[in-house]
């Protein structure tokens, strides 16, 4: 096969994954986007002379780019997100084809991809540059009726589904140019089966599914407000924050139980030494004895001072000519007449708030104003409640995590309020396809879902994934609805990511397998 060739079906892998990514993409082409980096990987596997890693490289690097170019929009870091991510790819693809080649060189080590890929998946919650909005059951959230059994596997039952059709076709189409009609024929049924039987299934649990639960009115704020010139200006807030009330008033009913407002809407900065001070709080106060039946939820930049000897800590910030440190948070907030509960975001934007821990780095950050340093994080998801309502709220990039996402729900959450800002990425696919995701986190946990964007999108869903309403890009907007509070628990949300955890105990395995067959090759040779 020419070089060129090679080039053109690694480019054609990439841009099959693009055209199939939401929030426009047609979501079937994910099924046949890895044949071709199949095919190529047998050709090499049988001894044709190519270089695996790099076809796979280019192929990723096309996919990456062509799905968060507008990452791009927010920071220079997209560079390296792109490079990383792909990178990352290619290794579990040079992973699986070594491993295919030593331990089960033949079509049923296509195979062996399937437990490598998923182990990636799981690491990219985990790891430093967490970017978990590639992993492959994402794609199915333009289509949501087609996964309902997401409330049993999470995305991870998605990205098995992608892997596995993806193979027997693969290996139908190869066993076909072999002129192996017996192999090709049993993988072409075999896919088929592996098409329909979960589609068939999700569309009975779509049509049969019933909402569960209480009737609970919400308010959802769009504020739109630009955060690159209005949102972070000290003499904007209280215009910003005057237009939340003055849009979520004129919805208010005696019924109206909360208000949702978006991510980074308070940034006067409120002082958890002296939280009530801030005129933000006391604006949001007056609200809430004016409407003591209602709780409004909102986000806000919070600081509290570093307990002493905890100095070193990588997310403290000094004070120039002080020796006081201060954490920054990104925090959600719920105020009534009686409280104000909060909790910090978790999971943090990789490069914008969070960044690596090397002393280069500690008080800069990969982005040009938006964030200075690492945020100060809470280790769990935490609740909030009101009116005999457990509220989960996960703030902006930690929708992306199914598997953090269900701790709200496994600790007693029957709504969850998205609240984020997405008008760093302007009107790119970047907010649409953030938008998506909580169909799939509705799925999850068989719960509604209110969801406030600065600007983009702001929308309700109800527990199948249903977008229920939606607001316009960069229109100030409030909407209402009656969401049902679900208190069941999925068995996803009490079960966590088991199939990604058993994919890696089987990766794990298979590496033991592939140094020991290293090892007795070497005393073979010597």
């Amino acid at each position: 096969m020419k070089k060129i060739h090679r080039i053109g079906l690694a480019v054609l892998s990439g841009l099959l994954f693009t055209i199939a990514w939401p929030s426009r993409g047609f979501a079937p082409f994910v099924f046949i986007a890895l044949i071709p980096l199949l095919f190529l990987e047998n050709k090499i596997a049988k001894g044709e002379k190519a270089h695996v890693f790099w076809l796979a490289f280019l192929a990723f690097l096309v996919w990456n780019v062509g799905t968060t170019w507008w990452v791009w929009n927010a920071t220079p870091a997209a560079i390296a997100a792109w490079v990383l991510n792909g990178f990352f790819m290619t290794i579990v693809f040079w992973l699986f084809h070594v491993t295919k080649k030593a331990i089960c060189p033949n079509r049923w080590g296509n195979f062996i991809l399937i437990p490598y890929w998923m182990a990636y998946e799981l690491f990219t919650y985990h790891w430093v540059g967490k970017w978990p909005w590639l992993n492959l059951g994402n794609v199915f959230s333009t289509v949501h009726n087609w996964v309902q059994w997401y409330e049993f596997t999470g995305v991870a039952g998605g990205t098995l589904w992608v892997l596995l059709v993806n193979i027997l076709l693969g290996n139908a189409f190869i066993a076909a140019l072999g002129r192996d009609k017996k192999v090709s024929y049993r993988n072409s049924i075999a896919s088929g089966f592996a098409i329909l039987l979960p589609l068939c299934l999700s569309f009975v649990m779509y049509n049969n599914y019933e909402e569960k639960g209480e009737d609970v009115e919400v308010i959802v704020v769009q504020q739109n407000c630009d955060p690159w010139n209005e949102q972070f200006d000290a003499n904007q807030y209280r215009e910003t924050l005057q237009r939340n009330i003055s849009l979520a008033e004129p919805l208010l009913t005696d019924e109206t139980r909360f208000v949702v407002s978006s991510e980074s809407a308070i940034q006067e900065g409120i002082w958890w030494d002296d939280p009530e001070s801030p005129w933000s709080v006391r604006c949001f106060r007056q609200f809430a004895h004016a409407h003591p039946q209602t709780a409004y939820v909102i986000g806000a930049t919070t600081m509290e001072w570093v307990p002493e000897g905890q100095e070193n800590d990588f997310a403290a910030r000094s004070i120039p000519n002080s020796s006081h440190s201060y954490y920054t948070h990104n925090s959600a907030l719920l105020i009534d007449t009686l409280d104000m509960q909060h909790r910090n975001k978790s999971q943090l934007t990789p490069g914008v708030e969070a960044v690596p821990e090397w002393e280069f780095l500690k008080k800069s950050s990969l982005t040009v104003g938006i964030a200075r340093g690492t945020l100060k994080t809470d280790s769990v998801a935490t609740n909030m409640h009101f009116a005999n309502h457990e509220i989960g709220v996960p703030i902006c990039y930690e929708s992306a995590f199914g598997g953090y996402v269900r701790q709200f729900t496994q600790k007693g959450a029957d709504l969850l309020f998205v609240i984020t800002n997405d008008g760093w990425w302007g009107d790119t696919p970047g907010y649409k396809q953030h938008f998506e995701f909580s169909k799939l986190r509705a799925i999850e946990n068989r719960r509604c879902v209110a969801r406030s964007a600065n600007t983009g999108k702001s929308g309700f869903f109800n527990q199948k994934g249903d977008v229920l309403q939606q607001t316009s890009y960069w229109v100030p907007d409030a909407i209402r609805e009656t969401l049902k509070a679900n208190t069941k628990i999925t068995f996803y949300a009490r079960h966590g990511d088991y199939l990604f955890e058993g994919a890696l105990i089987i990766s794990i395995l298979l590496l033991l397998a592939l140094v020991i067959k290293s090892i007795v090759n070497g005393f073979r040779k010597s």
